[in-house]
């Protein structure tokens, strides 16, 4: 435990440990509400976007007031390795420290500690069905930015695993963008093949997930046109037949501003589908 604070008659926790998907320490945030003392509660997984760390969501989202009323346990895992350090690891914000884009690196040196997907998806529930009253059936995701690509790429590749799936301006067509470009050549390599297995633009034609997408976008965001191409996952959903459910808002940007004005509506989403 790095730290704990008290909120909204629960608690929100910072954890240091040592992972074996990434093997080098890592941290993760939770917030445990009130509810936790008493029985098992759903989990709703947040991923967050580029710079970000495990705290950014919890400080800036405003997320606890709800998950207190709907019994939700929220769970924020750091955005890349940070302790085990590599050569240009932060000579870069798009790329290295935090930004690991939720994938299986393939490239050296990035392959040995930034294996971010199986650390979200395997690692983390485990130890949190471990330590906590989480209710490992029912587990929903969400995140936003980058992060709003890893929580549609868990989401896409392994439908079994959660209940829900939402994102704020999510990279959603990372290998037609310049953030995706960059990170895909530097961590998977420049075969383009290969980066369809981490694209939910190209997933989605594969494998649908099975119950409704949540997509919030600001239109006021200054990385719409060239980073987030909403239109291309769009689009995708159209053909392969995969409930969207995509909303824009004028005026909104990219920021926690954003986020927190619409995070009610998200974790009621997730709720509705943990209950069940």
């Amino acid at each position: 435990c790095v730290a704990e604070n008290r909120c909204f008659a629960g608690s929100v926790t910072r954890f240091r440990h040592f992972s074996s998907a990434c093997q080098t320490p890592m941290r993760f945030a939770v917030y445990l509400p009130p509810q936790a003392q008493k029985e098992r509660l759903p989990v709703l997984y947040y991923l967050a976007g580029l710079t970000c760390t495990e705290e950014t969501f919890l400080i800036k989202a405003g997320a606890q007031r709800w998950a207190a009323e709907l019994g939700l346990i929220l769970v924020a895992p750091d955005t890349s390795p940070r302790e085990a350090r590599l050569p240009g690891d932060d000579a870069h914000w798009d790329f290295g420290m935090g930004a690991g884009f939720y994938l299986r690196a393939a490239q050296a040196p990035w392959q040995q500690h930034y294996q971010m997907y199986d650390y979200v998806t395997e690692e983390l529930p485990a130890l949190l069905a471990q330590e906590f009253s989480v209710d490992a059936t029912r587990a929903s995701i969400m995140g936003h930015s980058m992060g709003g690509h890893g929580a549609l790429i868990c989401a896409l590749r392994e439908p079994q695993r959660y209940r829900s799936v939402s994102a704020f301006a999510p990279v959603s067509a990372p290998s037609q963008v310049p953030w995706g470009e960059k990170a895909f050549s530097g961590y998977l390599g420049e075969n383009r093949q290969a980066w369809a297995e981490w694209d939910a633009s190209r997933l989605v034609l594969r494998q649908r997930f099975p119950g409704e997408i949540l997509v919030d976008q600001g239109l006021a965001d200054p990385f719409l046109k060239e980073q987030l191409r909403p239109e291309i996952f769009s689009a995708a959903c159209a053909e392969a037949g995969q409930p969207l459910r995509y909303r824009e808002h004028a005026g909104y940007d990219h920021s926690y501003y954003f986020i927190s004005s619409f995070m009610e509506e998200h974790l009621r989403h997730h709720a509705a589908a943990l209950q069940v």
